[in-house]
């Protein structure tokens, strides 16, 4: 694919994630949702499975941000050890893939679990699973979750 191309393609599908994100939530699946429309490969079964990663896993802010989580999944389902190959090796090459997408989230978001984009979005944490709390944190999140999940989308891209 030529360098137009994947810039179209690259701001086609940060579109449609912070679309998806603002519209629907559930960041890995914005994410894992816009690659499949965008570029292809991710099946329906893929976006299922990341469901529970949203909110830092479970919602519960502590783990990896979701965004993050559905673009690592993106590239292994391109790059991932099948099932098939589990005992011929670790398949490094999607590891190195890996580590630059989390190196350009950290980079450009200066964390990569779900309550440290909190604490640096709005400057304080929150119980998602409160519902006062869950409003109060969309509110003053604004546009910034969608905007993640747009860029972890786009960087799949261009790192694909």
């Amino acid at each position: 694919m030529d360098s137009k191309n994947k810039n179209a393609m690259a701001e086609a599908v940060y579109q449609k994630a912070m679309s998806y994100e603002l519209d629907y939530g559930c960041c890995p699946q914005c994410v894992l949702k816009a690659i499949q429309e965008t570029v292809g490969m991710v099946d329906d079964q893929t976006i299922k499975a990341s469901h529970g990663l949203s909110g830092g896993g479970g919602l519960m802010g502590e783990g990896t941000c979701g965004a993050l989580a559905g673009g690592l999944m993106a590239l292994s389902v391109k790059r991932g050890r099948d099932a098939d190959k589990f005992h011929k090796g670790r398949f490094i090459n999607n590891f190195s893939k890996g580590r630059e997408l989390v190196e350009k989230f950290r980079e450009e978001f200066k964390g990569v679990t779900c309550a440290e984009l909190q604490k640096n979005f709005t400057g304080k944490n929150y119980d998602m699973w409160n519902a006062e709390e869950y409003a109060q944190f969309d509110k003053d999140r604004g546009l910034k979750c969608a905007h993640a999940s747009g860029m972890v989308a786009r960087w799949v891209v261009e790192i694909l």
